[in-house]
């Protein structure tokens, strides 16, 4: 075998026995050698080249990625899940024809949607879910990825957070609870600005929390202006220190006649 192939072996090895035990100060510096290592393998994306070792290459280099981006959800590093997906997704795309399949694809797939639903990026969601073949689409993974999406698009913010409990990997736990606070944030930006005021018992059920202490917990951490007085939650202070732009109506309609006139002189 290449000594330079040897070598990344072995320094991986290491990398996921740092992952294993949770070492993630040791995983993190590994996988930044890891990835230093790989730009001298001439197989890999984008150049392809066909060397003797190609297919040994790809395979190792797409597994040394898959374990970056479960890394990245460990740490709870979603700029580092995007970055490691991306660097990712050509060897389940353009070297699919090169490598059989993985078995960790259609989880990491799912751990993608997932993300871009925490984050509340629906288009480029259906962007990703578009570029997936009918054979992905059935998969578990990516399954309940679009359940939690439809659900979350119909305001069955029940379901999104008892979906919890379905996961189909472990994995999932981590962007699970922060979907859960997505959800949350939702609900509150509309609550705040339909009422004026809501009980702490109906505040409690509309933000879907099982008791007084998490709701007061929630509203202490994330949403400080509110106002608790006498059993209830003041929704009026936040709504008056929100910024409230004029439209420039004067200048619009100058704007409007200025281009009427060159219109007509155009025509």
């Amino acid at each position: 075998m290449d000594p330079k192939l040897t070598e990344v072996s072995q320094l991986f090895e290491r990398f996921k026995a740092a992952c294993v035990r949770e070492d993630v100060d040791t995983g993190s510096n590994l996988l930044s050698k890891l990835k230093v290592m790989l730009t001298g393998f001439r197989s890999l994306p984008p150049l392809f080249e066909d060397t003797p070792n190609a297919i040994h290459e790809l395979t190792l280099a797409r597994d040394i990625y898959e374990h970056a981006v479960l890394l990245s959800v460990k740490i709870g590093d979603q700029d580092a899940f995007e970055r490691d997906f991306f660097q990712l997704k050509p060897y389940y795309t353009d070297a699919s024809g090169r490598l059989p399949p993985s078995s960790q694809e259609y989880m990491i797939l799912g751990l993608n949607l997932l993300r871009l639903l925490v984050q509340n990026r629906i288009a480029e969601f259906h962007t990703e879910l578009e570029l997936l073949s009918p054979t992905a689409l059935e998969n578990p993974c990516i399954k309940h990825a679009v359940e939690l999406e439809q659900s979350f698009m119909e305001g069955a913010y029940n379901r999104v957070l008892s979906a919890k409990q379905t996961v189909p990997y472990k994995t999932y736990d981590d962007f699970m609870d922060l979907l859960a606070k997505t959800v949350r944030d939702e609900i509150a930006g509309c609550s705040e600005k339909a009422y004026d005021y809501l009980s702490i018992s109906d505040a409690r059920q509309m933000l879907l929390f099982s008791s007084d202490d998490e709701l007061l917990q929630y509203i202490n951490e994330e949403h400080p202006e509110w106002e608790i007085k006498n059993g209830v939650v003041i929704f009026q202070k936040a709504k008056e220190s929100a910024p409230c732009k004029e439209i420039p109506s004067l200048q619009l309609i100058n704007q409007t006649l200025s281009y009427a006139r060159e219109l007509e002189r155009i025509v």
